[in-house]
């Protein structure tokens, strides 16, 4: 047996426990930075640092305050909150309790936030701000089962019996612990690995999103499956902004616990591009979102620079495209990145014009980044490969805890997913679907035992809805999904029959609408209407006796939808919502093979058939 599986199979039963182990170990190390704003209130915020055991002293608060308002082990705790130091003070506070954590975004509306807080039956709810309880307080009557709130930033809240503010728990934690000193010790020791450690729903074809039950031993896994890569050390510093209840956000946390490294926390997007440079980090996880904002973001700054500068941008992308390809093959073939010489001149000569300059943007000491959630354009990836910074790709599911592959250090590939962490089994089925199986999977769908047996065979097999292939050496590409649920570039699952159906419910002109969002930034719509009502309509709008196509082109008619459109997005998540639509010159059919005999919309039809439309509504929002 390897010394890397020796380490994973002798894991500890939680990452609760390898916390106390990295206090222990290294209690005067710096842990976490995070953002002050400056106490003069103008120019930029102040860095402050947490030590591992200044860190622990908080966690272990957290954890008394909660066991003094009487949750007990595995009883939901949900964290509604924005990315910052305390939410992961909470969650290791949680599972130091030996309660579980319930994720919701910041983000979700009233409505299916109570559906979260009911379902999971979460006994106290951690919320951000004002805000946040706003919501459990206008669904009180519905949460029968929760007693307490928490909330981070007390700014505008009034508490009562029921309402304390994160400090107020913190003291009666602290003083919790002077009488029971040992009490954290005593419930981290009783934790198994069974034992549930996280609650985070997804949504679904359905609409009301699943609970995936994750047991600690899932978070002990990543964290010493992660560690094995040797993607991280204890040198290392990370950005940490994704959102962290995502399954992406978490599982960050935990190999930095076992490493040891330092953590900048910090989810406010629109302070990413002001931080790099402050925290000079050695690695950063994102979605592909980011890198095509960074990248359009270059190049509207050339464009605007003049014709000559901009030409200056576009040569330059070629060649890091093209250097990035040619290494990358080269190192496949014979382990060294090499490139002809006239290559290597010209990328030396592009570096200094525009490449130095974006890895300066990134804080000048990156390292590698780490691209989930969702596909990451391949001309995005082999530019910033060839300006030095290496994006490896990785894959995984909320119900496999996030990472079962990760493109491995000098030797990834673009366009690959990478190969499986160690410990984690693939193979592709006869239909070409992604199995997985290994200690990252999931329990199952909380209190949906039906919905758990069809993607968790009996010897643990979990169906992933993706199609992949592998490579003779066990890369991974993933080719399609066998599922209509879509991701977007954000990391954000939408379910398109769900939002078509909605509007079908909305739009009294409509045929067929198809939504459109997988891999991009924003979800597009294209839409057929039904061409009795349409004509109808058109009498009375100064359109009467015109062709169809005719009608649907008409600014009027174009208006029109809008309008329903714009009434759609006001019921939807910010994520869900349509930006833009296309009417199409005819209503779809079944001699065209756009929709089946039983009147179901064939998709991939749909989308080839009208690629050009659909193209036409992202133009100008990625450059590739």
């Amino acid at each position: 047996m390897s010394d890397t599986q020796t380490l994973i199979e002798n894991r500890p039963p939680s990452v609760a426990g390898l916390f106390l182990e990295r206090v222990a170990a290294t209690p005067d190390a710096e842990a976490y930075r995070y953002p002050v704003p400056a106490s003069s209130g103008q120019g930029p915020d102040e860095w402050k640092s947490l030590s591992w055991a200044q860190s622990a002293e908080r966690v272990y608060a957290i954890a008394a305050g909660l066991i003094e308002l009487g949750v007990q082990s595995e009883q939901r705790v949900a964290l509604a909150s924005s990315t910052r130091i305390e939410w992961i003070l909470a969650d290791l506070g949680i599972m130091c309790a030996g309660a579980a954590t319930t994720t919701v975004y910041p983000q979700t509306n009233a409505e299916e936030s109570a559906y979260i807080l009911s379902d999971s039956e979460s006994r106290v709810l951690i919320a951000e701000n004002v805000d946040q309880l706003a919501k459990a307080q206008e669904k009180r009557a519905e949460l029968t089962d929760l007693t307490h709130v928490v909330v981070i930033d007390p700014a505008g809240v009034e508490t009562a019996d029921w309402i304390l503010t994160l400090d107020e728990l913190e003291k009666r934690g602290a003083a919790r612990l002077e009488k029971d000193p040992d009490l954290i010790k005593e419930r981290v020791g009783a934790i198994t690995r069974d034992q549930l450690a996280t609650l985070i729903y997804t949504s679904g074809t359905t609409g009301r999103p699943k609970g995936v039950r994750l047991p600690h031993d899932n978070w002990s896994y990543m964290a010493k499956a992660t560690a094995a890569t040797g993607l991280i050390s204890s040198e290392d510093v990370q950005y940490l902004w994704l959102p962290l209840a995502h399954v992406f956000g978490k599982v960050l946390t935990s190999g930095q616990i076992d490493v040891g490294h330092v953590t900048a926390v910090d989810g406010r997007v629109d302070k990413i591009i002001e931080n790099l440079p402050v925290v000079q980090p050695t690695y950063m996880a994102a979605v592909p979102r980011i890198f095509e904002k960074v990248y359009n973001g270059v190049a509207a700054k050339a464009r605007a620079g003049g014709g000559a500068k901009y030409k200056i941008f576009q040569w330059a992308a070629e060649v890091a495209r093209e250097y990035a390809k040619v290494s990358q093959d080269n190192f496949r073939r014979t382990g060294t990145a090499s490139v002809p010489f006239g290559l290597g001149a010209k990328h030396k000569v592009a570096d200094a014009l525009v490449f130095a300059k974006i890895r300066e943007a990134f804080g000048g000491n990156l390292r590698a980044c780490v691209s989930g959630s969702a596909a990451l354009a391949p001309e995005i990836g082999y530019f910033f490969s060839g300006a030095g910074i290496h994006i490896l790709e990785g894959y995984g599911l909320t119900e496999s805890s996030a990472a079962s592959f990760v493109n491995p250090g000098e030797a990834y590939r673009t366009g690959t997913v990478g190969k499986p962490l160690p410990g984690t089994e693939v193979r592709i089925a006869d239909d070409g679907e992604i199995l997985l199986r290994g200690p990252g999977i999931m329990e199952g769908y909380h209190k949906l035992p039906e919905k758990t047996a069809e993607v968790l065979e009996a010897d643990g097999w979990f169906h992933t809805g993706d199609i992949g292939e592998l490579s003779p050496d066990g890369y991974l590409r993933i080719t399609d999904r066998k599922k209509d649920l879509i991701k977007t570039s954000g990391g954000k699952y939408i379910a398109p029959a769900e939002v078509e159906g909605q509007f079908k419910a909305v739009c009294p002109y409509v045929s067929n609408i198809l939504v459109h969002g997988a891999d991009r930034n924003f979800c597009t719509a294209l839409i057929a209407l039904d061409e009795a009502a349409i004509t109808e309509w058109a009498k009375e709008n100064g359109l009467g006796g015109k062709p169809y196509a005719e009608i649907v082109s008409s600014p009027v008619t174009v208006e029109m939808v809008d309008g329903y459109v714009k009434q759609l997005n006001e019921g939807l998540q910010r994520w869900q919502t349509i930006k833009k639509f296309r009417l199409l010159p005819r209503d779809l059919d079944v001699e065209h093979g756009e929709i089946t005999p039983s009147l179901k919309l064939k998709r991939p039809v749909v989308e080839r058939e009208y690629k050009h439309l659909i193209e036409e509504m992202y133009e100008g929002s990625r450059e590739a």
